[in-house]
Formats: structure tokens, sequence, C-alpha cells
């Protein structure tokens, strides 16, 4: 299998999920800006959407977005834990999860990296984004993962997503359940491999 990534975007979350899983799964950088690999090959054949992650598996077929190809790397290895078993109410609570975090928090913040982003329009997406980050800290409340004492493939994709505020001088000190939950996923050796891995740490 090969994963098309970009270092420090949303693809960290499956770069991470391999590294705790033990998968053996190639790692192929992408330029965001062009659309094009390190060989010179248009991004763009693969995902026409232009965006990361993407998996290839072996036998040539895609799976894109990333709560859709975490959650089939644990299935792939079962064994570790990070999601709950397919048909329960848990793994319901894992999707919630992940759908939340990919639409109330990762696409309320994404348009922060715009440059051409008006400062009016950045203080607005910053409100909505504080907002939906406060409710998510009300509900970790002292758990030390989204899905009580289970660290799950949403504390990743969370993990992630946090770790983008110095990129838009985002203060969350306010919530310090947060600032907890970052440093207690950041020490995972799993996490710190993907930091390094992608010249990040």
């Amino acid at each position: 299998m090969k994963l098309y990534y970009s270092p420090g975007s949303c693809s960290l979350s499956p770069h991470i999920a391999i590294c705790e899983t033990g998968l053996n799964v190639e790692l192929v950088k992408v330029d965001l800006a062009s659309h094009t690999l390190e060989n010179g090959d248009n991004y763009l054949d693969i995902n026409p959407c232009g965006y990361v992650p993407a998996l290839e598996l072996d036998n040539g077929e895609f799976l894109f977005e990333g709560p859709a190809i975490v959650q089939y790397f644990a299935g792939l290895a079962p064994e570790k834990n990070l999601a709950p078993a397919a048909d329960t109410f848990e793994r319901a609570k894992l999707q919630q999860w992940l759908n939340f975090l990919s639409t109330e928090l990762h696409k309320g913040v994404a348009p922060l990296f715009n440059p051409a982003m008006p400062d009016e329009a950045k203080a607005i997406l910053v409100a909505g984004y504080s907002n939906r980050l406060g409710q998510l800290a009300d509900a970790l409340g002292d758990k030390n993962y989204l899905l009580g004492d289970q660290y799950s493939m949403a504390d990743i994709y969370l993990f992630v997503i946090l770790s983008w505020h110095p990129y838009f001088d985002f203060d969350a000190s306010a919530w310090p359940t947060l600032t907890a939950f970052q440093e207690r996923v950041g020490a995972r050796a799993a996490v710190q491999q993907a930091l390094k891995e992608e010249g990040l740490a």
C-alpha cells in the first residue's frame, strides 16, 4: 500500500495510524501547491480533488478521505484496538467523533490557511471554531480520550487538528483539558515517529 501525504496536513492522521498499527505502507510525498509527486507525476491523476490523504491499495484501488482510511487501517490491525468493533454503539461513537472533527473542526479551520482570507472573515471563522472547540473540551471533560479510556483513531485526528494552532496564531489556553490531551497523545512513540518522518520534530 501507498499513502500519499503532505507534511503537517490532515494526512498526518493516517500516517500516525500507520505507525500505531505497524502496517507496511509506503509514504509518497505530495506537493500540494503544484499537485506533483517527487518523481514529477501529476497527483491529480490519483486524486482529482487534489488534496491528501489518498491510499493506494496493492490491487490498484484507491481510498480517499482520512476518516475512511484510518478506519480501514484499524480493521487491518484489530489487535491494536484503535477502533471499537463494527456494528457496536461504541463504533458509532467513533464515527460520530470522526464526522464532528472532519466537518465542524477541520473544515471550519482550513480556510484560515488561505493567505487571501480577509481579516473580517478570519474573525468569524475563529469565533465559530472556538465555539466548537469549547463544546469538544466540555465533552472530553476529565476523560483521557474521546471514547473514555480507549485511545482511538478519533484521538489521532484531533491531535492533528490541534497541532495546527501555531500556524494561525490561535490561543487555546482557555481549554487546559485540550492542552493536556495534546501532550498526552503527542508523547506516544508512534506520534513522535510520524512527526519525525515528516520533518516536524
